[in-house]
């Protein structure tokens, strides 16, 4: 293995309660691998700042519970996150807290990019990834698991080969973050499965939220332009339209609880107006708010 000096500017994620997890670590030349084994079922936090790039590889992962936050997207409460990746780039804040349903098996890896052998024209330590929570890509997967591979090698005799790797690992990043992931699902087939429970089940846990295309783009690792043909391919609606589909479902729900008005409904639905919601129901249903409940006595 390289030397241990290089990764001291590479913090490692700090557990509350520090003793929550096993940890096991390998380093080669810009990269050290530490393989996270979550030893009780019981309630925990976590927090890195990103000294260096931070790539989490979760092999298994479901929380009863939790929330986790990159600075810079929206936070997840995502519950199962099995053989899902998350990249904290370089400056970024990462944090949250679960309580795991499984004892959760990840292995992280930090990559410091003005140390990783790569070639100077590649420009990688130059880049500035884009953070990503939870999503998956095929070629990065494989790489990670060849890398994990080496690192659970306990002869530790093939350092060469592990830094190949290494180098393997900052082109697919640099691919990741051009847009040009070899896995992005073709517009034509619409979003992957994975793809679209995660951005479905974002849209129900954030219903009543102000969020971007951009967001839900980078939950499905996807550039926004690709990422609303593809939605719309899967979904028979375009982002926008589904969200309010799914707003005014709810809106009919609370529409048939009396104790609360047409003006408390809309405003729980993110609507700043009455005049706008029910603008926006009558256009989805072709009737009023009020006529709507009504019709519901």
């Amino acid at each position: 293995m390289g030397e241990l000096d290089h990764c001291a500017v590479c913090d490692t994620v700090r557990f509350s309660p520090s003793d929550i997890v096993r940890r096991q670590v390998a380093i080669w030349s810009g990269v050290k691998s530490e393989s996270i084994q979550v030893i009780r079922h019981e309630q925990f936090e976590y927090g890195y700042k990103a000294g260096c790039h931070l790539l989490i590889m979760s092999d298994r992962a479901e929380r009863d519970e939790g929330e986790t936050l990159i600075e810079g997207l929206p936070k997840s409460s995502l519950r199962q996150f099995n053989r899902k990746l998350t990249l904290v780039p370089t400056g970024h804040q990462f944090h949250g807290w679960q309580i795991p349903r499984t004892l959760s098996r990840a292995t992280y890896f930090y990559i410091d990019p003005l140390r990783l052998p790569v070639d100077p024209d590649l420009r990688f330590a130059e880049t500035e990834l884009k953070p990503r929570l939870f999503f998956f890509d095929q070629g990065l997967w494989e790489t990670l698991q060849k890398l994990k591979a080496e690192a659970e090698n306990p002869e530790r005799g093939h350092e060469g080969y592990a830094e190949a790797l290494s180098v393997v690992l900052a082109h697919e990043l640099l691919r990741l973050n051009n847009g040009a992931a070899t896995t992005q699902q073709r517009v034509r087939g619409g979003l992957a499965a994975w793809q679209k429970r995660r951005v479905a089940e974002y849209i129900e846990e954030h219903l009543y939220d102000d969020f971007s295309l951009s967001a839900l783009s980078e939950l499905a690792g996807l550039s926004p332009f690709h990422f609303s043909r593809a939605f719309k391919e899967s979904f028979g609606l375009s982002p926008h339209r589904y969200l309010t589909s799914r707003r005014m479902d709810k809106a009919k729900d609370l529409l048939a609880q009396p104790d609360m008005s047409v003006t408390q409904i809309g405003f729980q639905l993110g609507f700043s107006e009455a005049s706008s919601f029910s603008t926006a129901f009558h256009k989805h249903t072709g009737t009023t708010p009020t006529a709507y409940r009504r019709g519901l006595e």
